[in-house]
């Protein structure tokens, strides 16, 4: 039947009931008869369900998968009750032990082999001769369910030597559209689906491991393990039920690439820079998760036919790009660009916020071979603050492209900015050529404006226009070869000064008028002549 996306499991089962059964069968220990350890459990099991709960979990804490026996099958008994004294088993025996203990508790049970996604499996390959799993389908309420204590009751590591018991609640009754995920049974009756999948479909499907259903992630996009580019780029999505944090690796790094976080989701464009076939990962963890621990949700391989080199990112680029919720919960609310690129042709671009109560912004530009310093870049960003409103003026210094970074921290806090999110900004105009901004001093207070001029390199011999926004001040002097004072009108303080003789020129404020004590606020180069 369909998977409506409300429940992993094929009937309603409520985990808290079942605490106290659970916590009871693990602690049985009956090794000595297969039906002893069934009527040990059963004492505290009065439905169906919940026998076959008791049977499900004492089996996923108590066998482990025998990695010894696998590579030697000819020793190995499946037989219940060899797999119950020695505690060990491959999925033969885990799913055979299953059947004999849930027949003598009286509930219907079988026993199915097919095709898994486990151990070893690659992506896209195909299956051929004999199956390579067992598990078990159990009748409950009128209807078949399925289940795999094999996979419930842990996993063993990659060179396949080790074992580790790690309960996994995802393979107990689970919905049977993503038990075919990673099952497909010899017999298409025991898929309990309508339609039934093919085996080319089920070699084609992504495999979603169980992490992908249990974090609450619903649907990703392509649905086949493999993506083709076109002209250099592949796109992944997926959606999801509640605010989730997305990361990912393409051939183990994550440079290539722009992910953006959806409110229900993630968008990731993959951009490889080398042709050929390129693993690609995407691990996912809560939002509210406390710990940094991502989990690998996703495995495509990406094969590129061509690379799109204008697409190459610089490697100050951090994921995810742009804004999202996160960055609203951050403080950082209504951007004006809500993409993650803003493209710009004259290299000129304006990026405005509202903002949170008590927020101060840094921001920080990068560019990859540059021959600026990093105080230098900083200065070609200019911040503007009206009321709860922060805009950030950007005037590159070159074509190319760019990373704005934006950095945060309470105002009252005494300590460092925290990195908060980050824009890449593209220009591909050669001819783009801006100067910095002036640079501003700590008396230049933040809600100050310079309305002109906005370069901090002013022409030499020449007449320069000044308009300033400043308020609870006295004076305001500009300080060149001369000193010439500006003169307040609504707001604004405004003149000229002549460049003519100087190399620097700097505007100074007068706090009050009973002080002969100057401030500067604001510092202008002069252009060689």
């Amino acid at each position: 039947y369909p998977w409506d996306k409300s429940s992993l499991k094929s009937m309603p089962v409520d985990l808290q009931q079942f605490e106290k059964l659970d916590a009871y069968a693990l602690k049985v220990n009956v090794k000595n008869s297969v039906e002893e350890l069934v009527k040990t459990l059963l004492k505290q099991a009065r439905t169906d369900l919940e026998k076959v709960r008791a049977i499900w979990m004492w089996i996923c804490h108590h066998i482990e998968y025998d990695v010894v026996g696998y590579h030697n099958k000819s020793q190995l008994s499946s037989k219940p009750i060899d797999v119950l004294q020695t505690g060990k088993s491959i999925c033969e025996g885990y799913a055979g032990l299953f059947e004999k203990m849930c027949s003598i508790a009286g509930v219907q049970c079988m026993k199915l082999s097919g095709y898994s996604k486990g151990y070893g499996y690659k992506m896209g390959q195909t299956f051929r001769g004999d199956s390579d799993h067992a598990w078990n389908a159990v009748y409950l309420d009128g209807r078949w369910h399925l289940l795999d204590s094999t996979w419930g009751s842990g996993a063993v590591d990659d060179s396949f030597t080790k074992f580790t018991f790690r309960y996994n609640e995802f393979y107990f009754l689970t919905h049977p559209a993503l038990f075919i995920n990673n099952h497909f049974p010899d017999n298409s009756n025991w898929q309990l689906l309508k339609p039934t999948l093919t085996l080319k479909d089920f070699e084609n499907n992504m495999l979603h491991n169980s992490n992908f259903y249990m974090l609450g992630l619903l649907t990703a996009h392509p649905e086949t393990a493999v993506i083709q580019t076109v002209n250099g780029k592949a796109s992944v999505s997926v959606d999801c039920r509640s605010a989730t944090l997305f990361t990912f690796k393409l051939k183990g790094t994550d440079e290539h690439g722009l992910m953006t976080l959806k409110k229900h989701g993630m968008k990731l464009d993959i951009y490889p820079q080398k042709t050929g076939s390129h693993k690609l990962q995407i691990f996912a963890k809560p939002s509210k998760a406390s710990e940094d621990v991502y989990n690998c949700v996703l495995e495509y391989v990406v094969e590129c036919k061509s690379v799109d080199k204008a697409m190459c990112f610089p490697k100050d680029l951090h994921q995810p790009v742009g804004p999202s919720w996160f960055t609203e919960r951050q403080g950082f609310l209504r951007p004006s660009h809500p993409n993650p690129i803003i493209h710009t042709n004259d290299g000129r671009c304006s990026v405005t916020f509202t903002l949170g109560k008590d927020i101060s912004v840094l921001a920080s530009l990068h560019c990859d071979n540059s021959s600026l310093t990093e105080d230098m870049r900083r200065r070609h960003i200019m911040q503007i603050h009206r009321g709860n409103q922060i805009e950030l003026k950007i005037h590159l210094p070159h074509a190319g492209n760019f990373v704005l970074k934006i950095y945060a921290k309470k105002k009252s806090d005494p300590g460092n900015y925290d990195y908060i999110f980050n824009y890449l900004i593209t220009c591909l105009n050669t001819e783009v050529k801006w100067p910095a901004f002036p640079q501003s001093y700590s008396k230049w207070v933040e809600d100050y404006e310079i309305l002109e001029p906005l370069s901090g390199l002013l022409p030499a011999n020449r007449n320069v226009q000044f308009k300033l926004k400043m308020h609870g001040i006295a004076k305001v002097l500009v300080q060149a070869e001369n000193t010439y004072p500006l003169t307040q009108s609504r707001g604004y303080w405004e003149g000229t000064c002549n460049t003519s003789g100087c190399r620097e020129v700097f505007v100074m404020v007068h706090e009050n008028a009973n002080h002969s004590f100057y401030s500067h606020v604001l510092k202008y180069e002069v252009e060689s002549q």
